[in-house]
């Protein structure tokens, strides 16, 4: 039969336990962070290039105003 003792000191946890969780909890904090803003840049430049897509898109497709050419006898008047 285990005594009380025993028990309570398989509860007790070093100081190099919390200091390899806090550094893990704050590596992947960090990872998260990094990985998530390299996500908007790619994300931005994304939209930017769209943007610039549908522009050109847009100049390509519009129809021209049709204009009647210039009668060289009317500037002479």
């Amino acid at each position: 039969m285990t005594t009380k003792r025993e028990k309570v000191r398989a509860q007790v946890k070093s100081r190099w336990y919390y200091i390899f969780w806090g550094a893990a909890t704050v590596s992947v904090f960090a990872g998260q962070w990094y990985v998530g803003s390299g996500f908007r840049r790619m994300a931005e430049t994304g939209d930017a290039i769209s943007a610039d897509i549908n522009l050109l898109v847009e100049v390509l497709t519009e129809p021209r105003p049709r204009t009647a050419p210039a009668n060289i006898d009317d500037n002479f008047i």
